[in-house]
C-alpha cells in the first residue's frame, strides 16, 4: 500500500489535500533556503551537519568492554596523570573504565605483508582522481580567501593545502568514525607485536595524554571525538598533540575546531609546515635519473644516498659524483635528498626533494604521500585553470 492510499482511507478529502498543500509548502522552503544561504555558510553548514552525524561510531568500529582501568599499565598511566597535570584519578578511572578495545585498529596498524612490491602509481592513482580533483576545484573556489591569506601568512602554496586536505578526507567527506579515546587507548596498551612495538605504544600513549588534556581544556566529552584507526581528528587528521601543538584559530571565531570548521583546517596545516621547516617561494621537487658506478666513471654510488632519513641535506656536487643526473637545471647552492619512488615490476622513479618535500613528509612519513599531495595540488590547480 503507497503511503498516499494509506492517508486517503484514514483522512477525509480536505483534510488530506491540506496535508498535500503543508508537504508541497514545506518542500519549496527548504529548496528557497539552500539558494539563499551563501555559499561559504552552506559548506561550514553541512560541515557541521556532518559532524552531527558522528556522535556513534559505526558497529565494526565500538569496538569491545574490557575495563582498561584495572589494567596495570593503564593504572600507572593515570597515576602519572594525576601527579603531572592534576587530574582527578576517581574520574581518570571513570573515563578509561567505558573505553572499549577495537581489535579492527590494531589489524589496521600492522604492516603490509612481504613480498608484495611497492607501487608508486597504483598508490598515486588511489588519490589523484577525477572525484577528488573534482571535490579540489570546488573546496578551493569556495575557501579561495582563506587558502591565500594562509599562503600569504605561512608561506605555503594553497594547492599544497588543498592537496593535503583532499588526500587525507577528501575534503571532510571521509575523517572517520572510531572514537578517538577508543583506538588511541587500544593501540597505547595493547599494540601489535612487531619490531617498534614499544616506541610505537609510547607514542599512543602519548597521545592518549593529549586526548585527555585536548578534551579537558576544549570542554568537551572525549568520547564525542570521531577520527581515523589511529586516532587523527578532522579534515586535516590532525592526531590530538598536533591539535595542541600546530592547530590555530584561522577563522577568528574564538575556537579551534577542526571537525567542523575547514577555515581552522586550512590555517593549521600551513602552520604545520611551516613549522616543520616550509620555506617560502622555495622550490619542492625536481625530477631525476641515476646511473651505474661504471657509466659514472666514480667508485661512489647513488644507493649509498637512499633511505638516509627525511631531510634535505645533500648538495648537488655530492649526489651527481655519486651518478645522480638531474632531468632540469637546480640552484646549486640548495640542499638536497634522493627520493626514490618504486613501481612494483616497472624502472623506480627517482626525483630530488628540497626541504619543501621533507617537510610535507613530516605530516606522513612517505615519500609516496607526498608526491600524491603534490601531484593532487596540482591537478586541482589546473583544472581550476591555473
Amino acid at each position: 500500500m503507497t503511503l498516499f492510499k494509506f492517508f486517503r482511507r484514514r483522512t477525509p478529502r480536505c483534510c488530506l489535500w491540506r496535508l498535500l498543500v503543508l508537504a508541497l509548502a514545506c518542500t519549496t522552503m527548504v529548496a528557497a533556503e539552500a539558494r539563499h544561504t551563501p555559499r561559504k555558510k552552506q559548506a561550514k553548514c553541512a560541515a557541521a551537519h556532518q559532524a552531527s552525524h558522528k556522535v556513534a561510531p559505526m558497529p565494526d568500529d565500538s569496538g569491545e568492554f574490557v575495563n582498561f582501568a584495572q589494567w596495570k599499565d593503564v593504572a600507572n598511566f593515570i597515576d602519572q596523570m594525576v601527579e603531572k597535570h592534576g587530574l582527578d584519578k576517581v574520574e581518570l578511572e571513570a573515563i578509561l573504565g567505558k573505553t572499549r578495545f577495537v581489535d579492527s585498529a590494531i589489524q589496521l596498524v600492522k604492516p603490509a605483508p612481504p613480498g608484495k612490491p611497492k607501487d608508486w602509481q597504483a598508490y598515486r592513482a588511489r588519490f589523484v582522481e577525477p572525484m577528488r580533483i573534482e571535490a579540489g576545484v570546488e573546496f578551493w573556489n569556495t575557501y579561495a580567501d582563506a587558502l591565500a591569506r594562509a599562503e600569504t601568512q605561512y608561506g605555503v602554496p594553497a594547492e599544497i593545502i588543498v592537496g593535503i586536505i583532499g588526500v587525507e578526507t577528501i575534503y571532510g567527506r571521509n575523517t572517520g568514525n572510531f572514537r578517538v579515546l577508543d583506538a588511541i587507548t587500544t593501540l597505547a596498551f595493547a599494540y601489535p607485536d612487531t619490531p617498534n612495538r614499544l616506541t610505537r605504544m609510547e607514542y599512543f600513549r602519548g597521545e592518549l595524554e593529549n586526548t585527555l588534556l585536548f578534551a579537558r581544556e576544549s570542554g568537551i566529552d572525549p568520547f564525542t571525538l570521531l577520527g581515523s584507526y589511529a586516532g587523527a581528528i578532522g579534515l586535516p587528521q590532525f592526531m590530538p598533540g598536533s591539535i595542541r601543538q600546530y592547530a590555530v584559530d584561522f577563522d577568528n571565531d574564538g575556537q579551534i575546531d577542526l571537525r567542523n570548521s575547514p577555515i581552522d583546517a586550512i590555517g593549521s596545516v600551513a602552520n604545520f609546515l611551516a613549522q616543520h621547516g616550509w620555506q617560502r617561494g622555495e622550490p619542492i621537487v625536481f625530477p631525476a635519473s641515476v646511473v651505474s658506478p661504471a657509466e659514472n666513471g666514480a667508485g661512489e654510488t647513488w644507493e649509498t644516498y637512499i633511505g638516509q632519513g627525511l631531510e634535505a641535506k645533500f648538495t648537488l656536487d655530492e649526489l651527481q659524483r655519486s651518478g645522480v643526473r638531474p632531468s632540469v637545471a637546480l640552484p646549486a647552492d640548495s640542499l638536497f635528498g634522493l627520493v626514490d619512488l618504486q613501481n612494483g615490476f616497472e624502472p623506480t622513479e627517482y626525483w630530488l626533494g628540497t626541504a619543501n618535500f621533507f617537510a610535507i613528509t613530516q605530516y606522513n612519513r612517505s615519500f609516496f604521500y607526498a608526491m600524491s599531495v603534490i601531484d593532487l595540488g596540482a591537478a586541482v590547480r589546473a583544472a581550476r585553470g591555473g
